[in-house]
C-alpha cells in the first residue's frame, strides 16, 4: 500500500467531510487492485493510474456525500435501514465507494454487462460485503419488477446519457419521498430544460443543482438531486432502448 499516495486521497475524502479509517482505506486499496487487475483483461475503465482513480473515480462517487438529503439519511439518528440503486454502474461507480463508506446502506448494483457482474460480485466477496447485490439487466425490464419499482431511497447514476434518458431509466426505482441523483459535467445546462419536463412526467420535481470542482483540480461537475413527489405512470418506463432512442420531452 505504500507505493500509492493514499495521504492524499484521505485529504480529497476531508473535502467532502468524509474521515477514511484504515479498514476503509484498505477495502479501496483492494478495489483498485482488483479493478487493474480485471481491466487487463476485460474493459472497466479507460482509466487505470492511481491517482486518476482516486480523483475521477473514488472521489468523484463520493461527491454526493455533500447533498444534505443524502447524508441527513445516512446519519439518521433513527435505526431504518437506507436504500440505494445504482443504475448503470460499469465498474461499481458510485455504488461501491458508497457501500465501503457507509456499510450499512443496501445497496444494489445494475449493470446490462454480464461479465462486469461478475466482477462485482468479486469486489463484494474480496471486500466482505454484506448486503449489497449486483444484477444483470436493463433498467426498463427491472422498473417493471414490483421487487424493484420504487423500493428505493436513492437512484442514482454516473452513466453518460442525456438527462431525459436517465430520468426514465432511474426514477421508477424511487419510492415517493426518495431522491433520483443523477452525476453530471459541467455541461448538464444543455440539458436540463428537456430535463425538467421529463423528470415532472415521471413523477419528480427538481430540487436542487450542486455544482463543485474535483478536489485539487479544475474539473466540474453537478449533482442534481430529484424529490419523487408521485408515483411513476404505470406506462414508463417504456420498453429496452425506447428511453434512448426518444427522450421524453
Amino acid at each position: 500500500m505504500s507505493c500509492y499516495n493514499t495521504e492524499d486521497f484521505i485529504k480529497k475524502c476531508g473535502v467532502f467531510g468524509l474521515d477514511l479509517s484504515k479498514e476503509k482505506l484498505d477495502m479501496f486499496m483492494d478495489y483498485y487492485e482488483l479493478l487493474t487487475e480485471w481491466n487487463s483483461f476485460m474493459n472497466l475503465t479507460a482509466i487505470t493510474d492511481f491517482e486518476e482513480v482516486v480523483v475521477k473515480h473514488f472521489v468523484d462517487s463520493l461527491a454526493v456525500c455533500q447533498a444534505d438529503v443524502f447524508r441527513d439519511a445516512l446519519n439518521h439518528t433513527e435505526k431504518r435501514e437506507v436504500s440505494l440503486i445504482d443504475i448503470g454502474t460499469g465498474a461499481g461507480f458510485p455504488g461501491i465507494p458508497l457501500k465501503i463508506i457507509f456499510p450499512d446502506l443496501k445497496v444494489v448494483l445494475l449493470d446490462s454487462l454480464k461479465k462486469r457482474v461478475k466482477f462485482l460480485d468479486t469486489v463484494a466477496e474480496k471486500l466482505q460485503m454484506k448486503n449489497i447485490n449486483a444484477i444483470h439487466g436493463r433498467a426498463e425490464d427491472f422498473a417493471r419488477d414490483q421487487l424493484y419499482r420504487e423500493q428505493f431511497d436513492f437512484s442514482v447514476s454516473r452513466a453518460v446519457a442525456n438527462l431525459s434518458t436517465l430520468t426514465e431509466l432511474c426514477i421508477p426505482f424511487v419510492k415517493r419521498g426518495g431522491y433520483f441523483i443523477s452525476y453530471k459535467s459541467e455541461k448538464v445546462k444543455e440539458e436540463l430544460s428537456a430535463g425538467k419536463k421529463a423528470i415532472e412526467i415521471l413523477g419528480g420535481k427538481m430540487e436542487d443543482q450542486l455544482e463543485y470542482n474535483l478536489p485539487d483540480t479544475d474539473i466540474k461537475r453537478s449533482l442534481l438531486l430529484v424529490k419523487k413527489e408521485k408515483s411513476t405512470p404505470k406506462k414508463y418506463p417504456r420498453k429496452a432502448g425506447t428511453p434512448a432512442k426518444e427522450p421524453l420531452s
